[in-house]
């Protein structure tokens, strides 16, 4: 009985921690949703605070935040490059993460240790000699730079795939082979499927990197093919100036899209990191 009571008080003050800290960490999205609706001139001055009569303008700072910077043209190229290196990054590395687990060999698996130590290089180390060379191969526009997402997205998707294909009984591939299908073939039909619930998680992984991501787009490919993050740097006018209002408007269209397709797929987030936990 007594350990009944102990469970019990024991998961009422788990759920209130974590209740709490989940507030903590609504806090800023809601602060910034609320800071979208007042006029800017009050935000500094009362950020915290609901929006009043006074100070409620209601969609005119997502008006002119939309019409300062573009940012339809912005979202279209963010969703060129996040969709097209998303798939290009579950495509290869999915492929790549099959034949080296299922090939063994001294160079796959040198390969694997080369993937999965890529994961801790940072990327201030190689931005340099990365943007040189991206400019040397004309790597620096909107094809490029999804080549090179692909580059750094490689290890953690690669070391994700592999840990699932190793949970994958090999008997379905030599059915498959026994079949008549071809390597090619067994991949797509076979292994492709199976993937699904960690090609969610890569997938879901990779998009709020590059969606979010403004350090290399603003290195490769500057102004003309903008993407969200650098188009909303462009609220900032002469002597520290910032169009607070504008800005925080344009912060919650860019929230909304990488949100919703979280949620959308989420379920899908823990089974396809358990899996690919698992060792063969």
């Amino acid at each position: 009985m007594k350990m009944k009571q102990t469970a019990g008080f024991g998961n009422i003050v788990l759920t209130a921690f974590l209740t709490a800290l989940s507030i903590i960490f609504l806090l800023p999205i809601f602060i910034v949703v609320v800071n979208s609706f007042k006029g800017k001139f009050y935000i500094s001055e009362k950020p915290f605070v609901l929006p009043t009569a006074k100070t409620f303008v209601n969609f005119d700072n997502y008006v002119n935040g939309i019409s300062k910077i573009g940012f339809l043209h912005a979202a279209g190229w963010s969703f060129y490059i996040t969709i097209c290196s998303v798939v290009v990054i579950l495509i290869f590395a999915s492929m790549t993460a099959w034949y080296i687990t299922r090939v063994k060999n001294k160079f796959n698996t040198t390969l694997y240790y080369v993937f999965a130590f890529s994961m801790v290089v940072p990327f201030q180390m190689v931005m340099f000699t990365m943007t040189k060379v991206a400019n040397i191969l004309h790597l620096d526009n909107p094809l490029g730079i999804i080549l090179i997402y692909l580059g750094f997205g490689s290890g953690l998707s690669v070391f994700l795939f592999s840990g699932f294909v190793r949970s994958i009984p090999i008997e379905l591939e030599e059915a498959a082979m026994i079949d008549g299908c071809s390597p090619l073939s067994t991949y797509g039909r076979v292994i492709l499927p199976v993937l699904k619930p960690i090609s969610v998680t890569v997938g879901i992984l990779n998009s709020m990197w590059i969606w979010n991501d403004y350090l290399l787009p603003s290195l490769l490919i500057g102004t003309e093919y903008r993407t969200i993050p650098i188009a909303i740097q462009y609220l900032k006018g002469g002597y520290g100036s910032i169009d607070m209002g504008a800005m925080m408007a344009m912060l919650v269209l860019a929230i909304i899209p990488i949100v919703v397709f979280y949620l959308v797929c989420q379920r899908y987030i823990i089974e396809g990191v358990i899996a690919g936990s698992v060792k063969g």
